[in-house]
């Protein structure tokens, strides 16, 4: 997992993007570092927010744009009636088959921007009431709409962690790094 991000490393803007990316995928993967499961399925805060919600959710909305920019429909269609099952385990699913699957997102993300002619090209927004009617973007845009996306998870994960065990971002990168905070 990368958890900085290095410049020299990715000098070009995809390079930087995915590198940005994956660092904030990194937050929200290091919230779960050493839980159970039953303590990724809790919900230690006021926020009906779970871990492992949250890692289903960052790799269920990564799949449903990179199908968007490729013009096909997502894999799970969401929708009011299913809306909360977004953010929560069901059925069979676990905190491991969830980072599995977003490990599959992932590559099929990088390969997919590392192989669009430009970061120019467009494709449409969906036709939900949020999004201007008939508006186009960029595969720069759905890189940057990413990160954001994630980042704002990975900030809930942090708390949710905090809140669970007190451990903080700082101490989950150690813990990643298998080094002591001391």
């Amino acid at each position: 997992m990368v958890t900085h991000v290095r410049a020299e490393a990715h000098g070009d803007e995809r390079g930087a993007l995915l590198a940005f990316l994956a660092e904030q995928r990194g937050g929200v993967r290091r919230a779960v570092l050493g839980l159970t499961e039953e303590q990724a399925r809790s919900r230690p805060s006021a926020s009906e927010l779970t871990l492992a919600g949250l890692v289903k959710h960052c790799a269920e909305v990564e799949q449903a744009w990179l199908a968007r920019a490729r013009q096909e429909p997502p894999a799970v269609e969401r929708n009011r009636a299913n809306w909360h099952e977004c953010f929560q385990l069901v059925g069979d699913e676990t905190l491991a088959s969830q980072l599995a699957y977003w490990e599959k997102v992932e590559a099929e993300t990088e390969a997919f921007i590392r192989s669009v002619p430009s970061l120019d090209d467009t494709f449409p927004l969906p036709d939900q009431p949020w999004f201007p009617p008939d508006e186009r973007v960029s595969m720069r845009w759905l890189c940057l709409h990413l990160i954001r996306e994630t980042a704002r998870h990975a900030g809930h994960a942090d708390i949710v962690r905090e809140s669970l065990d007190g451990k903080t971002a700082f101490e989950l990168v150690a813990l990643e790094r298998g080094t002591s905070r001391d």
